[in-house]
């Protein structure tokens, strides 16, 4: 048989495995398992180094049926074959070249062993190389294998001596699989012992050891890094983490402090001024973003901020200002912006200006909610009609939009009294997401206001079923029993459950006031209805403890709270039929 020059061919099909398959992929990867580019990875001069290392040897008919195998399964996208028969190939050649490739073909196909295998015939070939050893520390440490991983990890922090904070910041994430938190930090401090003046080194320490709930140890590591680099806001940032939940005013202490010092460092003034916005400090939270936005004055995102806060703080002529100044720069999706100048218009009362900005959002995340807005405002200005084909019109993009169209056209329905057509809504919706707990519960409220009782607690017993904490499921079972006067031991049971599981809802504590009543404990009646009124001074509510006040002799009072209600509310047919009862 003919012999072969093995070194000429082998570069002849590397070559032509690199233009009709590329080394990298991105199909499938993750941020645990990141493409491998060894073209940009390794060094220009990496072969021409190395050309006298290359092994001298013949081509057997065997290695190149390997070869041909191998580079076939990879232009198709078979890199679990591919790389067994490149790693087969690399341990009978022992050539760097095949090597590196078997290392990140196996890599690629998310096979651990054959890559370590791979890895670490590479670093037993080239040992000063850095790429093997990080891969080896990497790939193991992505396993949980911390012992394993520490030699390679020692070998990377030696070998990069002039950059070892950087190198400690990028492979600390690598532990997140071990379970173990306490032995991680242990053997980050053991690491870490070669490098006491290294500021980032201190930082991972300490994230180690608050990881490990190792407050302390956390603190004592912060300080270290804050006293090697003393303008950094990281550690200082960590610092206000760590001490937020058990000293609050010591937290805010620590990054007013550093601001003060360090006017220009965003990324602590970014910090602070989003914990200000979560504390709902709405005005000082606005300063530190306007304190931002002066050093970078193109940036929209904090103009967005800004506009939205006052928005908070009620200042909505400045918001007005605030938000077209940054509709004006362009530099923010306008969709966005339009959204929030509907939602300013409305909440000035000016609905006209509100549908004029909602109707250009055009696309992007808030068109759906612009579009549900529309058909809000289309009904309030008695235009049914329009605001149902604005919700036909309105496109999904998942069942949770469905429903929630389904949902809105029933109540459109429900508000404008046509309670017929709302039923039908409801129930179509029902036939198509037929265990969704909100269609269930509303196609039942729209049953029992067509006096379908047996559908009406077929339905909400459906749903305590399937949702046995739904509070709400109860409370309207039981009050409808209640409200016909049947079965009231089983009512009150439904709605004590209710009340056990919210006990603070104003409409459950009217059904167990209402409950009591019927069933002659006056006094606790009183109780639970004035709690409900307090909470929730609705007008059927006002009936309800009007009615026990009567019947408990306090009718002055009773009297009192029924006219003061029906001027607020004088088209309601409860409160009417209530007065109409006791004062005809």
């Amino acid at each position: 048989m003919k012999k072969f020059n093995f070194s000429a061919l082998f570069l002849l099909l590397l070559l032509t495995a690199c233009t009709s398959a590329p080394w990298k992929t991105t199909a499938g990867q993750d941020s645990e398992h990141p493409a491998l580019d060894l073209e940009t990875m390794l060094p220009a001069s990496a072969d021409a180094g190395n050309q006298q290392s290359y092994p001298k040897m013949e081509l057997s008919g065997q290695m190149l049926y390997t070869f041909l195998l191998a580079d076939i399964a990879a232009q198709r996208g078979q890199l679990e074959l591919a790389s067994q028969a490149y790693l087969e190939l690399a341990k009978t050649t022992r050539d760097l070249r095949v090597v590196r490739r078997s290392a990140q073909l196996a890599y690629e196909s998310h096979q651990v062993e054959p890559t370590l295998e791979a890895f670490n015939l590479w670093h037993e070939l080239e040992p000063n190389a850095p790429m093997p050893r990080q891969m080896l520390a990497t790939v193991l440490l992505s396993r949980g294998r911390m012992e394993e991983a520490r030699p390679f990890l020692v070998g990377l922090l030696a070998a990069n001596s002039n950059d070892v904070g950087r190198t400690f910041l990028q492979f600390y994430p690598l532990f997140g699989r071990y379970a173990d938190k306490q032995a991680i930090y242990k053997m980050l401090l053991e690491l870490a012992q070669p490098y006491p003046r290294v500021a980032e080194v201190h930082l991972v320490l300490a994230q180690a050891a608050r990881a490990a709930n190792l407050e302390a140890d956390a603190l004592r590591e912060v300080h270290e890094a804050r006293a090697l680099r003393k303008d950094w806001d990281a550690p200082v940032i960590l610092e206000v983490q760590l001490l937020q939940t058990k000293k609050p005013a010591e937290a805010l202490a620590v990054i007013k402090s550093f601001l003060k010092e360090y006017p220009e460092a965003h990324e602590a003034r970014l910090f602070y001024a989003r914990n200000l916005l979560e504390g709902k400090q709405y005005q000082e939270s606005r300063l530190q973003f306007q304190q931002l936005l002066k050093a970078k004055p193109d940036n929209a995102e904090l103009a967005f901020a800004i506009a939205l806060l006052s928005i908070q703080l009620g200042e909505l002529d400045r918001a007005e200002t605030e938000l077209n100044a940054t509709l004006k720069a362009g530099k923010k999706n306008s969709a966005t912006v339009h959204y929030y100048l509907g939602q300013l218009q409305e909440a000035k009362k000016h609905d006209v200006g509100a549908m004029q900005e909602y109707q250009q959002v055009m696309d992007g995340e808030y068109l759906f909610p612009a579009r549900m807005r529309i058909s809000y405002l289309l009904v309030k200005a008695n235009r049914l009609d329009e605001a149902r084909e604005m919700l036909h019109k309105t496109q999904a993009k998942n069942n949770q939009q469905q429903v929630q169209l389904i949902l809105t056209e029933g109540q459109v329905l429900r508000d404008a009294k046509f309670f017929d057509k709302a039923f039908q809504v409801l129930t179509r919706g029902l036939d198509k997401f037929p265990n969704h707990p909100d269609l269930m519960y509303e196609t039942a409220m729209m049953a029992d206001k067509l006096g379908k009782a047996s559908l009406f607690e077929d339905l909400l017993r459906k749903l305590i079923k399937a949702e046995p904490g739904h509070a709400h499921a109860y409370n309207a079972l039981g009050y409808s029993l209640l409200d016909r006067k049947v079965r009231l031991e089983e009512a009150m049971k439904l709605v004590e459950k209710a009340h056990e599981l919210a006990p603070e809802d104003a409409a459950i504590m009217d059904s167990m006031g209402w409950g009591y009543y019927l069933t002659g404990n006056l006094s606790k009646s009183v109780e639970f209805m004035r709690r409900a009124y307090a909470v929730y001074p609705d007008p059927e509510v006002a009936a309800h403890l009007g009615e026990v006040l009567w019947q408990q002799g306090s009718r002055d009072e009773a009297s009192a709270i029924w006219q003061e209600n029906l001027k607020k509310n004088p088209d309601n047919t409860v409160l009417k039929a209530v007065i109409k009862k006791f004062l005809p």
